[in-house]
């Protein structure tokens, strides 16, 4: 779904961002690809449905001790739905009540299901269609954590600094679980028994990605960003923190440094197993943006010279913050068609890498090999230097990943494998 695309769909208020960060607010208005009027009470469709439970206190997927895992569809009273306006739209809903809260779930998984269908070029299909008509997105502030199980979205909140912060409003981690179920759909379920580590880590990686490359499909993120960076992506933004609680802590950071040889004697977290594959991509997108900015002419070859030369360096800020100043003071249209550009490119990459990769043993050389392949088949192999450049600087398909050297933690999405099977 590109910007400039227009249609006649349903309007809904999202946050960009956390809206108690003061960037954001103010929600945006944007408009899914749902007809108006197919989108009804909760809200709800042919495909989703969102509620609000009153009474529920435990998750699906989780059972306590010695009982069934509860699985939906919820049976219980359940706050108001939110109700369409006239014109079927869920624009006109406020913050601060229910209502907004779950049309703020529904919209976003709709947004980003619209995104990444355009990128796959088709309907995803949820994995639980086999069992489940529609899946149930479901508010569950009891929880402490965000769940893409079998049938369910399931959100709770953070409540680490003292206050409740719904996930629900949080448009990163929404999409970072609907990334979970698009990768539960295309690549597989494994075997909980038998997964490898960097499955999980790939899992991860992923989810985290159809977060970033979502986010920017809002105009005024993309701009905050522009007029934040001036185009020198590099410097810590809204874009690169994932899943953001406030305004100095971030979960993980797409922008990072680190390597697959950290993990070469083993692993204990999936997240940051990840992050070697996410930073490879940060790269990509970077390098691909600036390739981008060269075709426009809204850099020189120079330019583009010494910010690889410099990166990683400490003169890379000094040096390079002032050439991005003054091009994308002469060329701002230009720096924001180059990043939407780049954007695209590598979601469109990255769905294509996902609908080949079907083996559930994978590992990160396998990932980089097929978006090589992808890269081939799309443009003859224009920027295989520029990915295997980033794979290599990352240690990937030079180290293997060491084994498992602790239990998950209970709250490790690793553990959700469980919750994509089907639950009696």
């Amino acid at each position: 779904m590109s910007d400039s695309e227009v249609f006649d769909g349903t309007r809904f208020r999202l946050f960009p961002q956390p809206g108690f960060l003061d960037s954001f607010a103010e929600p945006e208005t944007v408009m899914v690809s749902s007809p108006p009027g197919t989108v009804g009470p909760g809200p709800s469709d042919d495909r989703m449905y969102t509620i609000f439970p009153v009474g529920k206190q435990d998750p699906y997927g989780i059972a306590p001790d010695g009982q069934a895992a509860a699985a939906p569809p919820w049976k219980g009273e359940i706050e108001e739905p939110a109700m369409p306006d006239e014109n079927g739209n869920f624009d006109y809903l406020e913050p601060g009540t229910p209502q907004f809260e779950t049309a703020h779930l529904f919209g976003s998984t709709r947004f980003v299901l619209d995104i990444w269908e355009d990128y796959f070029g088709r309907r995803i299909p949820f994995h639980s269609e086999k069992t489940y008509d529609r899946l149930e997105l479901t508010i569950l502030p009891s929880l402490e954590n965000a769940y893409s199980g079998y049938g369910f979205l399931e959100m709770g909140g953070d409540k680490s600094t003292g206050k409740y912060r719904p996930f629900s409003l949080n448009f990163d981690v929404i999409a970072h679980e609907v990334g979970h179920a698009i990768i539960y759909s295309e690549v597989g379920v494994p075997d909980p028994e038998n997964v490898t580590g960097e499955y999980f880590g790939f899992h991860e990686s992923a989810a985290d990605l159809v977060a970033l490359i979502s986010s920017l499909h809002f105009n005024s993120l993309v701009d905050l960003l522009l007029e934040n960076t001036r185009g020198n992506l590099y410097m810590l933004n809204a874009v690169n923190r994932i899943a953001e609680l406030s305004d100095n802590k971030q979960i993980r950071i797409a922008a990072n440094d680190r390597r697959l040889g950290e993990f070469a004697t083993g692993w204990v977290k999936e997240h940051h197993l990840s992050q070697p594959l996410t930073g490879a991509f940060f790269d990509i997108l970077v390098d691909i943006f600036h390739e981008m900015l060269l075709d426009y002419g809204a850099i020189s070859a120079e330019m583009e010279d010494l910010s690889d030369q410099l990166l990683a360096t400490a003169d890379y800020a000094p040096v390079m913050q002032e050439m991005f100043d003054e091009a994308y003071a002469d060329h701002p249209e230009k720096f924001k068609q180059a990043l939407l550009d780049a954007r695209d490119i590598l979601g469109t990459y990255l769905a294509d890498t996902w609908d080949r990769i079907s083996r559930q043993d994978l590992n990160f050389v396998d990932v980089a090999d097929v978006f090589l392949e992808v890269d081939q088949d799309h443009t003859n192999g224009r920027f295989a230097s520029i990915i295997r450049g980033n794979f290599r600087l990352r240690d990937i398909g030079f180290v293997e990943v060491g084994p498992q050297l602790a239990p998950l933690d209970k709250d490790s999405h690793a553990n959700s494998v469980r919750t994509m099977l089907p639950m009696d």
